[in-house]
């Protein structure tokens, strides 16, 4: 299956039987199409924002890798996993983006783990500006996505003096609390809420291993839109994430594949920042919490009065949704984030759903990821980190690999030290 992929007028060329057309920016005209930002103009608009023209293709390109995404199943392909993905992306300046496909596609398949093809053409999205466009006094983006690290790294920016624009994908059950935190932090954040809506025909991929793509190019397109930019000087955008699971590193071979995502791991930051900079779009992705464990985070926090009042607002559950919008209390997001609140030491008012994890059976302390995790724990503290597999760590790529071992080897032990006072055997 081709990909084809661009606004609703765009000369993608002849569909073959099994491609699929993708409408960007709007919606599908039949049943046989899919969609996705069919909103975004319209929020973007209604802001007066102006952000410059890779920006915007930067986001059709997001738009489409969600589209095939989605719509490419793993279950299909030979192995199970691994899928070829070709896909073909309508910008406004194909030339550009041609010459760099190699850049994309080697972020793409880090990020995802699939094989990928691009092909880009012209006919993009280029909205004309608003006549009278507004240029936020922002100095900043920073990504609030409703999870605990992100509000930490708000609250952190404005405490050190940063007036962040808060950028936030609109997910289910976050809208409200990402409005409210934008809303609380400082004297208020400057808020824009995207959502890519995306609906394709069949029977959809969950896996959404590309998740962060759409997400950044959020934020891209965010920070060309500020004065500072304007102006002529650099951006900084945050995407804020504590060091274990920036690295995420499988915790029994098992997770060498599916369990193990890598959406905010260095080598995908810094392949992004690669693009970044030879699409001459003057932003900088950061980090600052990359050698700090999720406890480390909050006992280091710049407010802690704040952020005792709203921690147990925020969201971290990978099944949040199933669970009826609350939060499982036994995924391994939910291990670390109550791990952390056991290092922090302030009790967590958050409500679990399997909350008492000391049950010895198979939907507490026998569950997967439960289990999985102790074991983990239980062997960086008896043979140190090198006995995990540590696939994730390159040296070639990543440089000095001590201190994210040291932030691995602290965050796992916190974890361990949580599900041992939680009863766990």
């Amino acid at each position: 299956m081709k990909i084809l992929c661009g606004p609703s007028n765009s000369k993608l060329g002849r569909l073959r039987k099994d491609d699929l057309r993708c409408i960007l920016y709007g919606s599908a005209e039949n049943s046989s199409q899919g969609s996705a930002g069919g909103s975004i103009l319209k929020h973007v608009q209604h802001l007066k924002l102006s952000p410059v023209p890779r920006a915007w293709d930067l986001l059709s390109l997001a738009l489409s890798v969600i589209c095939a995404d989605t719509a490419v199943r793993r279950g299909d392909s030979p192995d199970g996993w691994t899928r070829q993905i070709t896909l073909k992306v309508a910008v406004s300046d194909p030339d550009f983006w041609t010459a760099h496909r190699l850049l994309i596609e080697d972020q793409l398949k880090f990020l995802t783990t699939d094989v990928w093809e691009l092909e880009f053409t012209g006919y993009g999205l280029y909205p004309k500006p608003p006549k009278v466009p507004k240029f936020p006094d922002s100095d900043c983006v920073a990504l609030l996505s409703g999870g605990l690290d992100s509000f930490v790294g708000a609250i952190d920016l404005v405490a050190d003096g940063k007036n962040p624009f808060a950028v936030s994908q609109v997910a289910a059950g976050d809208k409200q609390s990402q409005a409210e935190f934008a809303a609380k932090i400082g004297a208020g954040l400057d808020h824009l809420q995207l959502n890519h809506n995306v609906k394709c025909p069949g029977e959809n991929d969950r896996s959404q291993r590309a998740r962060s793509f759409i997400f950044l190019a959020y934020g891209v397109l965010a920070a060309s839109a500020l004065r500072r930019y304007k102006d002529g000087e650099r951006v900084d955008l945050y995407m804020c994430e504590n060091g274990l699971i920036s690295i995420n590193p499988p915790l029994t071979p098992a997770r060498l594949g599916s369990l193990s995502t890598r959406t905010t791991h260095p080598v995908f930051l810094g392949l992004f920042q690669k693009l970044l900079d030879v699409a001459d779009l003057r932003i900088t992705v950061r980090n600052p919490y990359q050698f700090k464990t999720k406890g480390e985070m909050l006992r280091g926090c710049k407010d802690q009065a704040f952020l005792k009042k709203h921690a147990a607002e925020t969201t971290s559950c990978g099944r949040y949704a199933r669970n009826g919008w609350q939060h499982c209390g036994r995924c391994l997001p939910c291990l670390i984030r109550r791990a952390a609140f056991h290092a922090w030491g302030e009790i967590d008012k958050t409500q679990y759903v399997y909350a008492d994890l000391s049950k010895n059976d198979s939907q507490h302390a026998r569950y997967d990821d439960v289990r999985c995790a102790a074991m983990a724990a239980a062997l960086v503290d008896a043979e140190g980190l090198e006995a995990l597999a540590t696939t994730n760590l390159s040296a070639l790529v990543m440089g000095d690999l001590r201190p994210y071992r040291d932030s691995l080897t602290r965050g796992i032990k916190e974890v361990g030290q949580f599900l041992t006072a939680a009863g766990v055997r």
